[in-house]
Order: structure tokens, then sequence, then C-alpha cells
């Protein structure tokens, strides 16, 4: 072995044992606190044949918050890789899934599926999964392909396909019946309250993209310093770039068709894992996958506490955090 590698192992090691308990404290607290209540007590659900356990406290951890907390980590995790994956790849700190767009096709691919009446899986997802793969082309296609990786037209071509893409949303929420008009609104906001033990097999579909882009981690690293040396490092680029691409639409098509259109998270914990552990790629997928999940648990618990009454959609708080992060960094970026 040599030093670096051990090195990296040395410290990612900690990371991830730090990252992994901050995850297993914010699922806690995602089980712990809801609108039925907030009482350590119902964690004894966790627990089959427990003692005392209250049959209603079970249903509600297992039933309600249990999916949820499970659907955040996974979302979470999912979408900060991706942003991740894209300022990989374009060498752009501006990059992430729903600025560049992804998110808006695939949630119109999603929302085409539903109104054309197909099953969750496998037609929703791959409706979605195909709004996104188009969405992604065309955005690379209008900033002017290889060149886009060099200049802010892929920055620019992202935002017009949004706009193009929250158009046709409104187009085919306009047809639709009134009783699904508020579900969908409410969706597109990024909603995890519709969560359940069904939607848990499929996302079992997000870990071969995420086991992908692990092995991924060192060409990614080359690829920072320019596809010519990166190839002349042995790295097939065309072939690594063209399977980043698409397993990483694929994860955020899973996640868009299950929570809707959650924006920032591929902004905000991307750069926040590179300040703290700089850009070994081989440390920041597994900060960024564990990371990413907790953040989004622990926004979605806002979303939930904030209002006096109900809760809000998830989305709102992300971009709350993201929004004004992102516009430091476009005008970081221009100085």
């Amino acid at each position: 072995m040599s030093v670096p590698f051990l090195s990296v192992w040395g410290r990612l090691l900690p990371a991830a044992a730090l990252l992994a308990t901050a995850l297993a404290a914010a699922a806690l607290l995602g089980l712990a606190f809801g609108s039925s209540g907030a009482s350590w007590s119902l964690l004894r659900a966790l627990w089959p044949g427990t003692e005392g356990a209250d049959p209603v406290a079970s249903a509600i951890i297992w039933e309600i918050r249990l999916p949820r907390v499970v659907l955040a980590a996974v979302a979470g995790g999912a979408l900060a890789l991706g942003g991740l994956v894209f300022q990989a790849l374009l060498r752009n700190p501006l990059s992430e899934p729903y600025i560049l767009g992804i998110s808006g096709g695939a949630a119109v691919g999603a929302i085409v599926g539903m109104l054309a009446g197909l099953s969750p899986f496998p037609g929703v997802s791959l409706s979605a999964f195909a709004g996104s793969l188009a969405t992604l082309t065309l955005v690379l296609t209008l900033s002017g392909g290889r060149s886009a990786l060099r200049s802010d037209s892929l920055l620019l071509g992202g935002v017009m396909m949004n706009a193009f893409c929250g158009a046709l949303i409104m187009f085919f929420i306009s047809l639709s019946p009134d009783p699904q008009v508020r579900n969908i609104l409410f969706w597109l906001m990024g909603d995890l309250s519709l969560a359940g033990r069904d939607q848990l097999s499929l996302l079992w579909l997000v870990l071969p993209g995420v086991i992908v882009v692990a092995l991924l981690a060192r060409p990614m690293n080359l690829l920072l310093m320019g596809e010519e040396t990166a190839a002349s490092m042995g790295v097939n680029v065309r072939a690594v770039s063209l399977a980043l691409l698409v397993v990483t639409s694929f994860m955020v098509s899973i996640v868009v068709s299950q929570a809707g259109l959650i924006g920032f998270v591929g902004l905000v914990i991307p750069h926040i894992f590179r300040l703290l552990f700089g850009p070994d790629h081989r440390l920041l997928v597994p900060a960024c996958l564990l990371g990413g999940g907790a953040y989004l648990i622990v926004c979605d618990l806002a979303a939930r506490g904030l209002p006096s009454a109900g809760e809000m959609p998830v989305g709102i708080v992300t971009a709350l955090v993201g929004a004004p992060l992102f516009i430091f960094l476009l005008w970081r970026s221009r100085r």
C-alpha cells in the first residue's frame, strides 16, 4: 500500500464515523419528533416485543416516521452526490441537478407519467429518468457541447431549461383535474409527507448508482485537472463522463419521482465538505452521502416544526438555505 492510500483511509475512517453518527442522531430526531407529538418514549416501538409498547406509537413510527426519515436520508445523499458529480465533471462550482434543470426535467417526466396513469414503478420512475436525460442533453447542446465545460454558458443553459421546465409543469397542472392540483403543487415543492413503506423498496435502485460513483472517485479527481491530463493518466474520459452523467441522472430521477423537487442540496453539501476535507473525491463521496442524508432529515424536521399548524414542503427550507449561498458563490465567481 502506498502512503497516500494510507493517508486517505486515515482521514476517511474518522470522518465517516463522525458523519455516520450525525446521520444516526438526525434519524433519531426525525423519529422522535412529528405532528403527533414529540416524545423519546415513542422510540420504544423500534424494538418489537418491548413491554408497554403502544400499538399506536408503533404504527406512527413504522408506518409514518421511519419511511419518511429513510426517504429523506436517501434523497439527501443522492442529491448531494449528484451535485458533487456535476461540479467535478463540468468543473463549475455552481453546477447541481436543480440549477442545471435536471431535476426540473425529471419532474416534467414524472408528471407526464402521473397524468398518463402509469404505475409508480417502473412507469413514473422511467418517465422521470427520460425527462432528466432529455434535459441534460438539451442543456449541454444549448451551452455549446464541449465548450460548456469551460464557460458560464452551461449555467445559463441550465437556467433557461429550468424556466422552460417550469412552464411545462404549469401547463400540465392547468390540464389536471382540480383534486390533483394541490397534491402536484405540494409535491413539486419537495414533499416527504407521502412517504410510505411501499416506497422503500424503490429506493434500493439508488444503491447501484452510489456504488458506481464511489468506484469512479479517483477518475473524478483526475478529471479536475482537465480532460487531456486525465486521458494521459489512463482515464477513458468519454466512458467515465457518460457513466457518471447517466447514473447521476437516474438517481436524481428516482428521488424526484418519490420526493418532488428539492433544490440546492447538491450545491450546499459538496461545498461544505470540500471546505472541510479538500477536493479528494475519495473522501467527498462518502461525506456527501452521509452528510446529505443528515442535512435533509434536519431540513425536514424544520419543515415540520416551523409552521404553527401543519407543515411546509421541505424544498422551501432547502431553498431558504441554498439560494443565498448560490447568490454568494455566483458573486464570488465573477469577482
